[in-house]
């Protein structure tokens, strides 16, 4: 059960960072309409929205590895 909660983590995580990743590389005119910050005929990016993804999986990803590292310490 532990093992499949990390791996649900990091895949969100992994999923957010290239979601970031696409909100500064793709115009929001040509963003999915499905995207919040999708604008019909814009030109500019949605560097806010970029900028919360790639840190919001940044975060999800820190969780995983200390879930995953709960329980491994010896002494």
């Amino acid at each position: 059960m532990k093992r499949l909660v990390i791996s649900i983590l990091v895949l969100i995580g992994l999923a957010l960072i290239a979601v970031g990743i696409v909100y500064f590389v793709v115009k929001a005119g040509s963003l999915p309409s499905f995207f919040p910050g999708h604008v019909t005929g814009s030109t500019g990016h949605r560097n806010k929205h970029g900028l919360v993804a790639v840190v919001v999986g940044a975060v999800v990803l820190v969780l995983a590895v200390v879930s995953a590292s709960i329980g491994r310490r010896t002494r």
